[in-house]
């Protein structure tokens, strides 16, 4: 299942350079739900044992799952994980006015047209969307998602080795957008673009009226500062890390490793103006109207503002925990706060449960 909100799920995030495992209580009627954060953990992951989202490591990685259930006292087995990539493929497209068992029959074939996969090599999941204009030209929209199997099997089977159970599986750039969803209002009529920039990988997804448009992932993130640091200065990965994030070195100007992360900056900017264009061409939408960043990417400084004046639009970092509540006795504000900006993809697979479209 990759759609879909009835059961807590903990939202586990297998991400590149980290393990975050979230879990939520809801309470309220369905669409009415508020949300206090009962549980919140990250385990830091080595170099090299996730590689462009493809899980090397397998034992390295369920270890992992178990410590962070295991120190944070997760007693919930039943988990939501996220996928991405380029074995995740995500359309949008116009097919003539059908009935829901209508289009259940035919969506194989028309996912053939979309999905530079065999079929048989790769899981479905699809949802029509309400769009009055296509309605009125005879059409409807359908959000069509497709998985390589063997991408799935590779995150349930250590999540299976861990001794949790797969409930759900989403869509990373999804799992963003339900956090945004439930933390913000929706503009109406402006186009809003979430940015989720990890250690390796970028998910992009456009949103119009609540509705995502234009979805795609592109391998760059946090990793391209690490290697630009510690190739051009000559360190190891770890001082080239603890660089990145501000600590000094000897005989490692702060200067010096500012010039090469604005470096960086701009080809990460240059590969979202690229989105950008394309999304403006292939949509008839002439601009985009407000960028929302999270991932630990989203903390490099002078990003944001980097981005603000490219694109001439208003950009701030996503809060996944603005309308979570939680005890502070128990989540130190400043750490929230801290670690924010790369737990939205967690809080958005946390929010969903077993049996939601």
């Amino acid at each position: 299942m990759l759609f879909g909100k009835s059961k807590n799920l903990v939202g586990l995030d297998i991400g590149s350079s980290s393990i975050k495992a979230v879990e939520l209580q809801s309470s309220g009627r369905p669409g009415r739900e508020t949300y206090k954060l009962k549980s919140l953990g990250v385990e830091p992951l080595p170099p090299q044992t996730i590689v462009e989202r493809d899980i090397i490591d397998n034992l390295q990685v369920s270890e992992a799952i178990k410590k962070v259930f295991l120190d944070h006292k997760i007693k919930n087995r039943d988990v939501c994980t996220g996928i991405a990539g380029n074995s995740v493929i995500v359309k949008k497209f116009s097919l003539a006015q059908m009935t829901t068992e209508e289009l259940a029959e035919s969506i194989h074939w028309e996912a053939e047209q979309y999905i530079p996969f065999p079929i048989a090599e790769v899981n479905l999941d699809y949802q029509a969307l309400e769009s009055s204009r296509a309605a009125d030209q005879g059409k409807m929209e359908v959000l069509l998602a497709a998985a390589k199997k063997d991408k799935i099997s590779g995150y349930t089977s250590v999540i299976s080795q861990a001794g949790k159970n797969t409930m759900v599986v989403d869509v990373d750039a999804f799992a963003v957008q339900n956090a945004y969803e439930i933390n913000y209002e929706m503009p109406i009529n402006r186009v809003v673009a979430l940015l989720n920039i990890g250690a390796s990988l970028m998910n992009i997804n456009i949103l119009y009226q609540g509705v995502s448009i234009f979805s795609r992932d592109i391998s760059i993130g946090g990793n391209n500062y690490t290697d630009a640091i510690q190739k051009g200065l000559n360190l190891s990965f770890e001082r080239a890390e603890a660089a990145k994030k501000g600590d000094s070195h000897e005989g490692v100007s702060p200067q010096q490793v500012a010039t090469i992360m604005n470096e960086v900056s701009d080809d990460l900017k240059n590969e979202i103006q690229k989105t950008f264009e394309f999304f403006k061409a292939t949509s008839g939408q002439e601009k985009i109207d407000q960028i929302m960043l999270s991932g630990g990417t989203a903390k490099v400084i002078g990003l944001a503002d980097l981005l603000a004046d490219k694109f001439n639009t208003p950009v701030e970092i996503l809060n996944p925990f603005r309308n979570i509540t939680f005890n502070s006795k128990v989540f130190d504000p400043d750490y929230m706060a801290d670690i924010s900006p790369f737990s939205a993809v967690a809080v958005g697979l946390a929010l969903r449960k077993v049996g939601d479209r």
